[in-house]
């Protein structure tokens, strides 16, 4: 146990001494009359004109000079020219004779401190007035009102007043910092706080949104693979061979995600073991997981990373809304769900065996540095799997065709089926981001749904596929029939191709492509809503509660000749049903991958006509009563439907009626 030491601290010693120095000093220069205490110091000051001592007591001790000194503002204090005499003269207008001689000995006061303010006004004395009442009001009073004029009809930005909580705060410094790369060609964050009112200036209404999200995903991928430009990297290297990228810019993607920000995500979310983390190693050969059961606790996590071991977040897009934006933003472009795993591990060690993916891997490093192997698929039949690998021993995978050390901002990418294993180097960590996309998205898997469905057509509409099969084929099919060269075996086998060639003209492509789309949409991210998202459709704009009246206010309704586009396009699918037409949609999707069923609303087939309308016309907008139904009321109800779910948003916000 320590024992507090009686004595006074130096630093506490030296700041008396220096308080006690000055003391004397003012006292000197009272006992002098109030003059400065010359020295062979003050003379080089007055001769350099810099600042003296004794100017600075004089502006203290004589206010009225110092006044006259802000005659010509130099200083930026208070005018006292024929402009600033002329307001004076305002003000003395409608107060009494005490009021002004208060108001200006206060003047004369408050002078001397006023350095760097310009154009002091009455309404910034006014709270330091005692017993001068609602001056602001009497002072400049037409003036005031000319410019609350001039401003009333801009729309601010209300914040609600918030009350003191002890509750923790998800959003972070990293989130805000981002919110500031809303210009770049991709910005990681674009903050929105739900309790906020938000409502947009002039400009930004008179603005109509004409941005097409494919686009903005592709801007997205640029950002990632920038000097490439997208076709040169289809052209070259996706599903094809690796790609690396050295930028010599740690910053580069340093907004997306931090250690800091996976320490502040262990400390105030419900982080699961397995669900959302994994604690992994990998040492002499073999990879270990050490996950324990139930929350991740951030010290648990951190005595863990001290003994070597990795640390693997499954989904930061939960819990982190750039990751979110960025993967929600590439998934337009894609058309595929695309997720992401961040990676953290201490210096020196390595925390996964070999092994391939069966995604299209983009390694983004955040910072430190991290070695890595890429090795080639052994043979054709593992170049674009199906599925992943198990760990891979080092004796079954050969020599590296790249093996390289990835710097904070530089970018890794290579295909599906390439083998790979990364390992930090010496003296420093490494974080880095795998972006994954286009996961069973293959012809293979499209004739897995299309067949089926061609096949059940085939049997109820041709004949030939409902004939019987031979009565004696099992006597020359099978496995120990395979040698025999019958004329028989022939037959069966020049008949069966006939019928499959015959099977794609029941193929129903279009309705199998619409049910791979139906899928993406439970797959897929909710988008990523900006402020101008929010204001122009149901999830800002609209009616809300207005606690200060105790009523709904902002009512708002469609009119006939309202513009209206869809949120994003590929936010929904049409898929016809027997009775009526499923528009499956993600907007109520979580974070957490299938957390939720399939989302969708039902039209009938009337109506469908559109939805359609509006697919096709995107990124444009089209007036509700041009849509191509013949019933108004439909078109009505149609839009009003679409907007009540979020699926669509008005050119500009909608005006509030007057609630009596």
């Amino acid at each position: 146990m320590k024992v507090a030491s009686s004595k006074v601290p130096a630093r506490v010693v030296y700041m008396k001494k220096g308080l006690r120095k000055k003391k004397n000093m003012k006292q000197k220069m009272l006992e002098n009359g109030c003059k400065s205490i010359a020295s062979p110091q003050n003379k080089i000051n007055k001769k350099n004109k810099s600042v003296t001592l004794k100017k600075n007591f004089k502006k203290k001790t004589r206010p009225t000079e110092a006044t006259k000194s802000y005659k010509n503002n130099e200083s930026g204090g208070i005018k006292t020219t024929e402009e600033g005499t002329q307001s004076l003269s305002k003000i003395t207008e409608n107060t009494s004779h005490e009021e002004v001689v208060k108001f200006k000995r206060l003047v004369k006061d408050i002078a001397p401190h006023t350095n760097g303010i310009q154009n002091l006004e009455a309404k910034d004395i006014a709270p330091h007035t005692n017993g001068i009442q609602n001056l602001e009001a009497k002072v400049n009073n037409n003036e005031l009102i000319k410019k609350r004029k001039q401003f009333s009809d801009v729309p601010v930005k209300l914040l609600p007043k918030r009350k003191k909580t002890n509750k923790k705060i998800i959003s972070t410094a990293a989130d805000t910092k981002a919110d500031k790369q809303e210009e770049m060609s991709v910005s990681f964050s674009d903050e929105y706080r739900g309790e906020e009112i938000q409502t947009l200036s002039g400009e930004e209404i008179g603005a109509v949104d004409t941005k097409d999200s494919r686009e903005e995903g592709q801007k997205a991928l640029l950002h990632i693979i920038n000097p490439y430009s997208e076709e040169e990297f289809m052209r070259n290297y996706w599903e094809k061979k690796p790609l690396l990228i050295k930028r010599n810019d740690a910053h580069y993607y340093k907004s997306l995600f931090t250690t800091f920000i996976f320490d502040k995500i262990l400390h105030q979310n419900m982080v699961l073991y397995t669900k959302n983390l994994d604690i992994t190693s990998y040492s002499n050969g073999k990879r270990e997981t050490h996950n324990p059961i139930g929350q991740a606790l951030a010290p648990v996590v951190w005595d863990y990373y001290n003994n070597g071991c990795s640390i693997r977040m499954l989904n930061p897009q939960t819990f982190h809304r750039p990751v979110w934006k960025l993967l929600a933003t590439l998934q337009e472009h894609f058309m595929s769900f695309c997720g992401a795993n961040v990676y953290l591990t201490p210096p020196n060690t390595q925390g996964f065996a070999p092994h391939w993916d069966d995604i299209e891997a983009f390694i983004l490093q955040l910072e430190g540095k991290k070695q890595w192997k890429v090795y080639s698929p052994r043979s054709e039949n593992e170049e674009l799997p199906v599925n992943s690998s198990d760990n891979l021993s080092q004796d079954e995978i050969g020599k590296p065709i790249l093996d390289i050390v990835l710097n904070a901002g530089d970018l890794l990418y290579f295909p599906r089926g390439y083998i790979h294993q990364g390992c930090a180097v010496d003296n420093t960590h490494s974080l880095h981001i795998t972006i994954s996309t286009y996961q069973k998205n293959t012809w293979g898997h499209l004739l897995e749904t299309l067949l089926p469905q061609a096949l059940n057509t085939a049997m109820s509409e041709d004949i030939e596929f409902r004939r019987g099969l031979p009565c004696d084929y099992l006597d020359y099919m099978g496995i120990v029939n395979m040698d025999k060269d019958s004329p028989s075996r022939k037959a069966f086998i020049q008949k069966l191709g006939e019928l499959v060639g015959r099977l794609m003209n029941f193929a129903p492509v279009d309705a199998a492509v619409d049910q791979r789309g139906a899928s993406l949409m439970h797959d897929s991210l909710p988008p990523f809503l900006k402020k101008k998202d929010r204001i122009c459709s149901a999830y800002g704009g609209g009616e809300r509660w207005c606690e200060k009246k105790m009523k709904v206010i902002n009512s708002v309704e469609l009119k006939p000749d309202t513009p209206i586009r869809l949120l994003r396009r590929n936010c929904l699918r049409v898929v016809p049903e027997e009775e009526c037409v499923k528009v499956y949609h993600c907007l109520e999707n979580t974070r957490e991958y299938h957390q939720e069923e399939p989302q969708y609303i039902e039209l009938i087939p009337e109506n469908a006509p559109a939805v359609e309308a509006l697919i096709h016309a995107y990124p444009e907008y089209l007036t509700i009563e041009s849509l191509p139904l013949s019933d108004e009321i439909a078109k009505m109800a149609v839009a009003s439907g679409l907007w009540e779910r979020g699926l669509v948003v008005t050119a500009r916000p909608l005006n509030s009626q007057l609630d009596n």
